[in-house]
Order: C-alpha cells, then structure tokens, then sequence
C-alpha cells in the first residue's frame, strides 16, 4: 500500500499531469461531438483496461446516458487470426487500418512504451489522420514521442503500479469527457 501510496503521490504532484488528462479529455470530446470513434487497446492488463475504457463509453460509467462510440481490440478470434498470418506486432495496426478513420482517436495502453505492436498502431494510427493519446510510463520510451498526448505514470520496479495510476486516469478521462460533452 505504501508503494502504491508513493507512485499515486508522484503522479499527482506532477505539474503536466492534470493538463495532459485534460488535454486527453477535450481530444476525446471533440472527436465525439464530430461523430467519430474512440479505439482503445493495450496488450495483457493494459488491454483489459483498455476493454475497461470503452465499456464504460459504451454502457454507463457513473450515471446513464447516451453511449458514446468506443472500441477495444480485444476479440481473441481477430487477435489470434491477424496474430498468426501477420505477426502479433501487426494486430493492433491492422484492425486501424481497417477500422479508423480520420479523426478518430486512438488510446493505446503500453506500460514500458516500447512495445512493437502499440508502437505499430500509433503510427498506423497517425497514417489515418487519427489523434493518439497514450498511457504509459516515465522515462525513455518510443511511445511518448510519438503521441499527441501522452499521460505518464511513475516509472516503478514492477507493471502494477503502472497499470494501477493507468485506470485511475482511464476513469478520471471518462467522467471529464462525460462533463465535456454535458451528460
């Protein structure tokens, strides 16, 4: 808990945090508002919460309201057809390149921001005139350079913490583009 305590502090006390969620939000919103679409996706826990994510747009977060058009690339038959006839580095991209559409966003999820396929869908990504925001991890990674906005979690021994700052924001982005588009 005292770990979990110090990373969440670290986060918080970061000036940029709050304006990259903001920042995060408002894309998401605007997107939205133009009737465009949101896809999410990460690999292990980050696709889960990626899943997280877009049910919550879909379905209901805190209160009901209209459902807002977000996808998770999380379908096993997909995953495991692209995976084995393109590589597993091309399953995320593939499903963008065949699915988005300009001004579309993307939220791609990877803790160590160096992971080949959610590297491979940011630039499919960009290629489609998607917006990218990415939640990952501070310090050296590919993935923060190539985001529009990415939102960086305290870079700490182990995935977990990560992972745990990560859906605090997934929910803190779905309640600010909820209050942004008025529900």
């Amino acid at each position: 808990m005292d770990e979990a305590r110090r990373a969440l502090e670290e986060f918080i006390s970061s000036p940029s945090t709050l304006d990259r969620i903001e920042m995060a939000a408002e894309i998401c919103a605007e997107a939205l508002r133009k009737g465009n679409k949101i896809i999410s996706c990460g690999n292990g826990g980050s696709l889960c919460d990626a899943t997280h994510f877009a049910e919550e747009l879909t379905g209901r977060y805190r209160d009901s309201r209209y459902p807002l058009p977000a996808i998770a690339i999380n379908d096993p038959a997909y995953l495991t057809c692209v995976g084995n006839d393109f590589g597993f580095q091309n399953v995320f991209s593939r499903y963008v390149e065949g699915v988005g559409s300009k001004g579309d966003v993307l939220l791609a999820i990877s803790t160590s921001g160096n992971s080949q396929n959610i590297l491979n869908v940011v630039t499919k990504a960009q290629q489609k005139g998607m917006k990218v925001i990415t939640l990952t991890s501070l310090g050296e990674n590919k993935l923060s350079s190539l985001s529009d906005v990415a939102i960086c979690a305290p870079k700490t021994a182990h995935s977990d913490r990560i992972q745990e700052i990560h859906i605090k924001v997934i929910h803190i982005l779905i309640q600010c583009i909820e209050e942004m588009l008025l529900f």
